[in-house]
């Protein structure tokens, strides 16, 4: 894809955009999909929500997150450069913008990627709040709310009684300190998703206690994105 003039070309070779909603925040909604998808993308549809819309290419957003999704960290001086590393990885992607969702926080990326390795998809929404902090707020379809400055576990598991007292009880004894806890199903006895913020990284070992349960179906594990 033909690369547009933008505030990197002003700048020189260090990522400086005109505010870190537009660049840090940007990269780092980038990593945290690719973390939960579990590989850089090889396709990528991203679209970009009310202000986002109106000056993503100006502003440098759409080789912010074209950086993300390579992996790169928001200080990395290839951001300036993302979209021939993105040919040279073989990452195919396309923008698009809504500038009208008024149910949207002004600063929205949906991010939709495919793993052409495995056949992987995953659906990610992020906002980027300002400051280089970010929320993921939705993913495949369920609602989330976690910020990538934790370690994270994403638990797909049977709406069962007494999973998430069980599920926290584990993660306890590996003396990890819950920060945030929130839990979305499809409907009672349906499936469930668990979204755990932690304050220090959960032992291998007990992921693969609680990946073996019979009633988790796949667990994410996201250590922090800094």
């Amino acid at each position: 894809m033909a690369e547009k003039s933008s505030i990197f070309d002003m700048i020189g070779p260090v990522m400086i955009g005109p505010s870190s909603s537009h660049t840090a925040g940007v990269v780092r909604i980038a990593r945290a999909a690719i973390r939960i998808l579990g590989a850089v993308p090889t396709e990528a549809v991203i679209t970009f929500y009310n202000s986002f819309a109106r000056t993503y290419e100006g502003h440098g957003s759409d080789r912010a997150i074209v950086a993300g999704l390579l992996g790169y960290a928001p200080d990395d001086t290839r951001i300036r450069t993302a979209f021939d590393h993105a040919a040279e990885a073989g990452l195919q992607y396309t923008f698009q913008g809504v500038g009208n969702a008024s149910t949207m926080h002004p600063n929205t990326i949906k991010l939709n990627l495919l793993d052409g390795a495995t056949g992987r998809r995953v659906e990610v929404v992020g906002q980027s709040r300002g400051g280089g902090v970010i929320r993921i707020v939705e993913v495949d379809g369920f609602p989330a709310d976690f910020s990538g400055s934790l370690h994270t576990l994403i638990i797909d598991a049977d709406d069962v009684p007494g999973s998430i007292a069980f599920i926290a009880s584990v993660i306890a004894h590996d003396q990890c300190n819950i920060a945030t806890m929130f839990v979305s199903r499809k409907g009672r006895n349906d499936a469930a998703r668990q979204f755990i913020e932690m304050d220090s990284p959960i032992k291998e070992i007990t992921l693969a206690y609680l990946r073996q349960l019979s009633w988790v179906q796949h667990i994410t594990y996201i250590p922090t994105l800094e």
